[in-house]
């Protein structure tokens, strides 16, 4: 009951992942990524400790599709076939796994270093639109491109019980959240994480900043400083 894109941002080379479900806190559950080593995402009956070993073999210089067969064999066929996922390593290679049991629609969609995938979706124009747009946007900025690729996913029905949890997570250089967002137990949270994204652009580069320059300013401050608009208020 859940459709995501994971991706590789080639002139980046920052990962992200966007996801949305009928369940809350999805955005604690699913998705997985480390800067510069690579991610996965774990839905569809999913089982977060797989997340965090993909991570580990991913660190370990392992390709997407190995880090997807050694989750298999780890977890076992009868599990597997209730799970889905998919895994981009540090070179932008992907694998994906939709495990027979998922409900319909499941399936996904495979481009360049980008799987747009769902299960329990209305159809698989979710998944079609997700990557269609993501493909579109390639000059944007990849939190951007992905939140486009999720609201293309509920324009184009999204899943069968609806959405009420999204979430944006997206890493750049440094071990912490480049962008990490997250909408919960709402009507439309696919337009809130919107809403959420849009605000917290022009502090991005502040709450990069900070962790190492502790006597920098309060955001309300250094934005006033900086005279950069927006922001939480």
């Amino acid at each position: 009951m859940t459709f995501s894109i994971i991706a590789r941002c080639e002139r980046t080379g920052m990962f992200g992942i966007g996801i949305a479900t009928r369940p809350m806190a999805i955005g604690a559950k699913c998705p997985f990524l480390k800067a510069g080593i690579g991610g996965l995402v774990v839905q569809a009956n999913g089982d977060p400790r797989l997340g965090v070993l993909g991570l580990k073999l991913l660190e370990q210089g392992y390709s997407a599709d190995k880090v997807l067969r050694e989750i298999a064999d780890s977890d076992g066929a009868e599990n597997m076939a209730w799970r889905q996922m998919a895994v981009v390593d540090k070179d932008g290679r992907t694998a994906v796994h939709t495990g027979a049991t998922n409900e319909e629609w499941r399936g996904h969609v495979v481009g360049p270093g980008f799987v747009a995938l769902g299960n329990r979706l209305t159809s698989e124009r979710t998944t079609q639109a997700m990557a269609d747009a993501f493909a579109a946007s390639a000059g944007e900025e990849l939190a951007e491109r992905l939140v486009r690729a999720l609201e293309a996913g509920r324009d184009a029905g999204g899943q069968i019980a609806g959405q009420h949890s999204a979430a944006l997570l997206v890493v750049n250089r440094k071990s912490y959240g480049w962008v990490d967002l997250r909408a919960d137990e709402h009507d439309e949270p696919i337009g809130e994480l919107r809403r959420l994204y849009t605000l917290y652009i022009p502090l991005i580069p502040y709450y990069d900043a900070r962790p190492s320059n502790p006597s920098m300013p309060r955001d309300d401050d250094w934005r006033r400083a900086t005279g950069v608009k927006g922001g939480p208020r």
